[in-house]
């Protein structure tokens, strides 16, 4: 009887979700004139979101958009995604589309499912999601961590950090895992740059959590005991705890004169108010910092995972890449840590990062939303309609990049890739602002890993899954071959 009666259930809820589906999108698709894009919407509720992030788990991530390009014959074309009517824009001009009317026709958007992640106290009745608040604030708090002065500061302290991170789980070993490695290497920076704290054992305690968040961020928002996405959000919710703690005691140490005002990104939020002079809850400073240490390693412990993968895999690269870095070792005196000028040099190692951002980008693309009805390419488009690029639409598109399965750092030579091709770090007023940081977070990665060692590829044909970003399914493990002398 109970299985009859759920039963029962289950058809009800499909019914209702089909009503909903049909008639939503009947209410969206009669209000502009034109024609909507070609597509299809998929199963009620659900839409297409399983194909669209299955091809990522199975390490195809362009499949979805490729094969819906090639069926529609168009750059645009009309889909249903996380629970949402969506359209993807593909290619250089739909890019340059985005990118160019932020905040005119479209505006940064997540899930709503992700506030639970990130939740804010902001005023949840306001028509802007608090992520957008959340973004559009902390723009305006970065520009002084990450302009040109105060990055040449960091690069030392990368590269000191760097060297203990080498000496501690490299050195001495036959074999590695590559992948925890380098979100070890990430996460130790992003916490002494962001919140002060550098002792290894706290740092590897308060990255625990942070893997099982981020597996959650891109999923099937279903917060039910054992998915994804209720893993993630009790991930949250304990390092908040954690970093609510920080606070507290940072706070302490201001008045106290025994913390620095401009020693971090948590001094800086702590000690700046808003243009009506508010200072933020500290609960928004603890999701903003959150965000920023999710931001700023899983990315860039993804790219620098995938250049040891394709180091690995072309050793004439991996030479170029080793004569550059030891010329600028042997310039340097015993102890002499790595400069700004230093890094400046490194152009060919910088064109190979290039080239692995663009064949395995760790930001596959992103959300915007329609604030408001438009026609691109002769398509309507309605208000509220979700809208995602995606930078496999170029970076694999031999339109813009010939042979775009070969590696081939030239391509970033002279004046590079043609604009809104090559958009691993985003395009427009949304670019990262990150960018540069993560230059110099890889830049020293590599210097280090290329002047101790040689290494080869443990498993030969390795699968690599997108989840959200590319990660090798058994993390990369690889054997090292020191050098005698660096």
């Amino acid at each position: 009887m109970e299985f009859f009666f759920l039963s029962l259930l289950l058809i009800f809820f499909f019914l209702f979700s089909l009503s909903l589906h049909l008639l939503y999108f009947n209410k969206n698709s009669s209000v502009l004139p034109g024609t909507l894009p070609p597509g299809k919407t998929g199963w009620p509720f659900i839409g297409e979101t399983l194909e669209f992030l299955s091809t990522g788990w199975k390490g195809h991530p362009e499949k979805f958009i490729f094969d819906r390009m090639s069926k529609y014959s168009s750059s645009v074309f009309r889909t249903h995604l996380l629970l949402e009517n969506s359209a993807v824009f593909c290619g250089a001009s739909g890019n340059k589309f985005l990118f160019s009317n932020e905040n005119k026709l479209v505006q940064v958007w997540w899930p709503d499912s992700i506030n639970k992640i990130f939740p804010s106290s902001v005023d949840q009745n306001k028509k802007t999601t608090s992520i957008n608040e959340q973004g559009i604030r902390m723009r305006r708090l970065l520009p002084n961590f990450f302009k040109p002065e105060a990055l040449q500061r960091y690069v030392g302290i990368m590269d000191s950090i760097a060297q203990r991170h080498f000496e501690s789980f490299w050195e001495k070993k036959s074999q590695v895992q590559v992948y925890p490695l380098a979100k070890s290497y990430t996460f130790w920076l992003a916490c002494k740059l962001f919140v002060s704290i550098e002792d290894p054992e706290h740092v590897a305690k308060f990255a625990r959590p942070f893997d099982v968040l981020a597996a959650g961020l891109i999923s099937i928002p279903i917060n039910l005991p054992g998915t994804s996405y209720n893993r993630s959000i009790k991930a949250s919710n304990l390092i908040r705890k954690e970093l609510l703690m920080i606070i507290k005691q940072r706070k302490v140490d201001l008045c106290e004169g025994k913390a620095s005002a401009t020693q971090d990104i948590l001094s800086h939020m702590l000690l700046t108010s808003d243009e009506n002079g508010k200072f933020m809850p500290d609960l928004d400073i603890a999701c903003k910092i959150l965000g920023l240490l999710v931001g700023g390693h899983d990315t860039a412990s993804s790219a620098c995972t995938s250049i040891v993968k394709y180091l690995a895999e072309l050793p004439h690269v991996y030479q170029y890449v080793y004569n550059e870095q030891m010329e600028i070792s042997k310039s340097k005196a015993a102890g002499e840590l790595l400069t700004w000028d230093d890094l400046q040099k490194m152009k060919y190692s910088w064109n190979v990062v290039c080239e692995v951002l663009r064949l395995a980008p760790p930001l596959q693309g992103a959300f915007r939303e329609a604030i408001v009805d438009f026609i691109f390419n002769g398509f309507s488009i309605p208000k509220g309609w979700k809208l995602y690029w995606n930078s496999n639409t170029t970076h694999r598109n031999p339109e813009y990049f010939p042979e775009p399965l070969n590696f081939d750092p030239s391509r970033f030579e002279g004046s590079g890739p043609a604009p809104y091709t090559f958009v691993p770090f985003g395009g427009g007023p949304r670019m990262c602002p990150g960018k540069e940081y993560a230059r110099l977070e890889i830049l020293v990665f590599m210097h280090h890993i290329v002047k101790r060692f040689k290494w080869k590829k443990v498993i030969h044909d390795e699968k690599i899954i997108i989840d959200p970003m590319p990660v090798p399914a058994k993390g990369l493990p690889i054997k090292l071959y020191p050098h005698q002398l660096y």
